[in-house]
């Protein structure tokens, strides 16, 4: 058996050569810009200090010796309410309430149902606002960075919609009265939840699959557990959790691992499919579990609404 040259392949026994395959070179993912985040930690801090002008501490306690309005000298009309009344550093209730705070008495009776959205904007106190502003710029800008506005948006707003659902049902459950809840953590537990989702429905991607979830789980807990803290509404913390997980399914499926749009692919190469079987499950599943538990909290609303005014009804007459 004769040598066979190399460059030319004369000689020897002849074997047939097979080319790889040319490299695929899909375009780089354009940076994207997070701007709707930084946009509700503007809106948040100046409804506060909206909330704090409208509060005017000084001119409620005027005639109350006895309590004395938090750095009044150097705050003036933006000082706090004594700690017995709000030991956040913050408003009145009664100016929460006033603002566009969630209270369920005003949405059966008055059907203020706009007080569902309201309370997401408003905060507490101070410790409250720059707790929720942290989480926020910290969860929120990484996740719009990744999936852009027109995803993150929509899932802030409708997890603080579930949050403040499954409040006014505790509240309702619980027959609790004159209970005012105001704040953003509903939105940012549905931040959480969708977070957890994402790395579900679109496992395939992910390097250190384990080491993800993992410290995902201890990252939920730690913030569930501090809902178990006397005065906070773990209620809203919850709802907006489970809203933010079945709405991670729906809104944030990527393609999966090897995926390359058909422009970007050499001939000869074949496409792998967009996603797989069990993301399209995943998000079925949770459409369906979405609107079967916003209209079960709707529906039980209403029904306490009617109720009202047949009881109304019936004292008239």
């Amino acid at each position: 058996m004769g040598k066979r040259d190399v460059e030319t392949g004369i000689g020897g026994t002849f074997y047939h050569y097979t080319p790889p395959p040319p490299p695929i070179y899909p375009p780089p993912r354009e940076p994207y810009l997070s701007w709707l985040v930084p946009l509700i930690f503007v809106v948040d801090i100046a409804l506060f200090v909206l909330t704090m002008y409208e509060n005017n501490c000084p001119a409620t306690l005027v005639d109350d010796p006895d309590h004395q309005c938090l750095f009044r000298e150097h705050l003036g009309r933006f000082s706090f309410e004594p700690l017995n009344k709000n030991p956040l550093l913050g408003p009145s209730t009664a100016t929460l309430q006033r603002m566009g705070g969630l209270r369920l008495e005003m949405v059966i009776q008055d059907g203020e149902w706009w007080r569902l959205f309201s309370c997401l904007w408003l905060h507490a106190g101070a410790i409250h606002l720059i707790a929720n502003m942290i989480s926020l710029l910290f969860m929120g800008i990484r996740v719009e960075e990744e999936f852009g506005f027109w995803r993150i948006g929509p899932l802030y707003v409708l997890s603080g919609l579930g949050g403040s659902l499954m409040s006014c049902l505790h509240v309702l459950h619980k027959q609790r009265v004159g209970i005012v809840s105001v704040g953003a953590s509903g939105a940012l537990f549905g931040l959480l939840g969708a977070m957890l989702s994402e790395l579900i429905t679109n496992w395939t991607i992910y390097a250190n699959k384990c080491s993800a979830i993992t410290s995902l789980i201890v990252v939920i807990a730690l913030n569930l557990a501090v809902g178990l803290i006397p005065g906070v509404d773990n209620s809203a913390h919850i709802g907006g959790f489970v809203t933010g997980f079945l709405l991670g399914f729906v809104l944030l499926m990527r393609p999966q691992f090897g995926y390359v749009k058909s422009k970007y692919l050499p001939p000869g190469y074949k496409q792998k499919s967009r996603h797989k079987f069990y993301q399209y499950f995943f998000l079925l599943l949770a459409l369906i579990a979405l609107i079967v538990l916003y209209a079960y909290g709707f529906i039980e609303l209403f029904k306490s609404m009617e109720t009202r005014n047949q009881n109304s009804f019936r004292l008239l007459e």
